[in-house]
């Protein structure tokens, strides 16, 4: 009897394991390419407004941060670094800064959802037309399916 524990135990804790190291590695193994280096530089250079992701937010961990410059323009939103991999992520503007799920929370009826973060180093978001930029100051990216706070940045 504690043999079939045992082995029920076991079987269940690597499957657990199994699907927690799935979950993490197959967006890095689906995300598409990084934007080209010439179109990273056009949307950069377009911009109205620019901002720092950083690790050290209060609401990121070492799982969840990202690290680098990003150029808000009023067409598109371009990122040069990294961020910390994962699933269905999502930019947002804030009116607000943001640094942590609670913040995130609360202020989520006031910001507006832009598009899909697919790749993990370097990105380039096209903002829809009835969005204005400069009616906001702060990007954020959100893993969606978790609901976690991933990065964000003042660019106002």
């Amino acid at each position: 009897m504690k043999r079939m524990l045992f082995l029920v135990v076991s079987h269940v804790l690597v499957g657990v394991v199994g699907f927690s190291i799935g979950i993490y590695t197959l967006p890095i193994l689906t995300a598409p390419p990084a934007p080209p280096e010439e179109a990273m530089e056009r949307h950069s250079q377009q911009a109205v407004f620019m901002g720092e992701f950083r690790r050290d937010l209060e609401g990121s961990d070492f799982l969840h941060w990202g690290e680098g410059s990003v150029s808000v323009g009023r067409q598109s939103i371009a990122f040069v670094g990294k961020l910390a991999p994962g699933p269905d992520y999502k930019l947002y503007l804030s009116p607000e800064f943001v640094e942590t799920e609670e913040d995130f929370e609360r202020l989520k009826e006031q910001m507006v959802r832009v598009g899909d973060v697919k790749t993990f180093e370097n990105f380039i978001v096209y903002v829809p037309e009835p969005i204005d930029p400069a009616n906001y100051d702060t990007v954020i990216v959100w893993c969606e399916s978790f609901a976690q706070f991933i990065t964000a940045a003042r660019y106002r």
